[in-house]
């Protein structure tokens, strides 16, 4: 097969180079003591999330549960959720999945930190908790370090989370 009996669009990838770039980045933040937690976002493909693993990774994130809920399927056992899970129907799928694996979610409000420990209440399982800070973007996060002290307050306080 030549790249014109190709049809596309077609994604093309040169495992090596793949490979090299998984190793190379888990090398450099092995020799600066930085844990590793990609995040899988760029690729959303199970088979390099395990890799990632395989080279000392100590987890993965992912952006939505959605993408949690695939990845814990492919045998993922530590996962973040980088952005905020708010309400009952989220809590309740959080719920069936948290004792599958280790999870953690960021959190930007108290009802971010509500439905994490509604999650751990109807698990059993307990939830890491990330304060999740503005850092300019103006997306996510809280804006104040007193907010931020607020919010690791209320985790503390809370049965379930961590």
């Amino acid at each position: 097969m030549t790249y014109d009996d190709i049809e596309t669009p077609a994604p093309l990838v040169d495992l090596a180079t793949v490979e090299r770039n998984l190793a190379r980045m888990q090398a450099y933040c092995d020799t600066h003591g930085i844990r590793l937690r990609p995040h899988i976002k760029t690729h959303k493909i199970v088979r390099l999330a395990r890799r990632q693993a395989e080279l000392g990774a100590i987890g993965i994130t992912c952006q939505k549960l959605t993408e949690a809920e695939v990845m814990l399927d492919s045998g993922v056992q530590d996962i973040l959720i980088s952005y905020p899970l708010i309400g009952p129907q989220k809590a309740r799928r959080l719920a069936a999945i948290a004792g599958k694996a280790r999870f953690t979610v960021a959190a930007d409000s108290a009802l971010a930190v509500d439905t994490a420990a509604e999650a751990a209440r109807l698990s059993g399982a307990e939830i890491g908790v990330l304060v999740e800070f503005d850092s300019g973007l103006g997306r996510t996060g809280v804006v104040t370090p007193e907010a931020a002290l607020a919010l690791a307050q209320q985790v503390v306080a809370t049965p379930g989370l961590r």
